[in-house]
């Protein structure tokens, strides 16, 4: 499992495949007929000729007998590479691992690194948002250690490196206390819904809610059910029942929970709950417009970092 992808570490910082972190190799001799070897490699887990993954090793320097076929020997720390239409030394010959299994590598690092600094009563099963995706403070987060994790390997001292570190540190230190909210935390403000739009092709909008929700959770669905003006449209809203969440009952075509022409106030949306819809003069609801609203109950507990208590004693 991992936070983030190679597309977000580009995102953080698009530079980032320069710190690719293959070796060059050089001096290459004839071994014997189209045998090239070279001395005092180092370890070799995987060789490139002018970029391209040359696969496994063979068994022993005996088997490299065809184009492209490599060894590396550990006894005498050289290389064998069998190459009869070109000499190595006139190519981009390189080791180390695939560009892409090691940001893969760097990546699952900084996710497992960032989970041991977060505290331990932020639930990691809870992580995604209602879509499935990670919330983009965890994304960024992990890219920001993997890209400085990274640019460090090669350049310790680099000042991109701990600048984005540092960025990671603060973020850390946000989730943990409870001032930056995972989507999955109730808020203080949660019973006042949070307005996601469908598909909405008019310009009379829900642009505010009012009041507080006083059931437990809901996503309320709101649909324009008439098109047209202020107070010629009309839009119906489904609460949720013992089977399925209000906008599902939406989806489903089941029968509204309340219906009323649009006026331009507040007006409900069940169980404490109302929205404003709004738009300049002349705007209309287009018909089967739609949106959620995801709320919580006035009374649940507000999701916050609480600080965990140690024992001092003296000395």
């Amino acid at each position: 499992m991992s936070y983030c992808t190679h597309r977000d570490l580009k995102d953080i910082y698009p530079s980032i495949d320069e710190f690719d972190t293959k070796t060059p190799l050089y001096n290459w001799v004839v071994h014997s007929g189209s045998l090239y070897r070279a001395d005092n490699s180092g370890l070799i887990t995987q060789l490139f000729a002018n970029g391209q993954d040359l696969g496994s090793a063979q068994a022993n320097s005996g088997a490299v007998t065809s184009n492209g076929q490599w060894f590396y020997e550990t006894s005498l720390d050289a290389i064998y590479y069998y190459n009869s239409a070109s000499n190595p030394n006139d190519m981009l010959m390189e080791s180390g691992d695939d560009w892409a299994t090691v940001i893969a590598r760097y990546i699952l690092n900084a996710t497992n690194y960032l989970d041991s600094r977060l505290d331990g009563k932020l639930p990691r099963k809870q992580f995604k948002d209602q879509d499935g995706n990670y919330d983009y403070i965890l994304i960024r987060t992990t890219a920001l250690i993997a890209c400085s994790f990274l640019i460090r390997a090669s350049q310790p001292n680099s000042e991109i490196s701990e600048a984005l570190f540092t960025e990671a540190e603060a973020n850390i230190q946000a989730l943990n206390t409870g001032t930056t909210k995972l989507s999955w935390q109730i808020s203080g403000d949660a019973s006042q819904g949070i307005v996601r739009e469908g598909t909405v092709n008019g310009n009379l909008r829900i642009i505010d809610t009012r009041g507080e929700y006083v059931g437990v959770y809901d996503k309320i669905g709101v649909k324009i059910t008439t098109a047209g003006k202020l107070g010629v449209a009309k839009y119906s809203f489904w609460e949720g029942d013992s089977n399925n969440l209000g906008s599902e009952r939406m989806n489903n075509s089941e029968s509204s929970s309340y219906s009323d022409f649009i006026k331009g106030d507040y007006q409900p949306v069940g169980r404490g709950l109302y929205v404003r819809f709004a738009g300049d003069t002349g705007d209309q609801a287009t018909l089967n417009d739609y949106w959620e609203i995801e709320v919580h109950g006035r009374s649940e507990t507000t999701d916050m970092g609480i600080p965990a208590s140690i024992r001092m004693t003296r000395r």
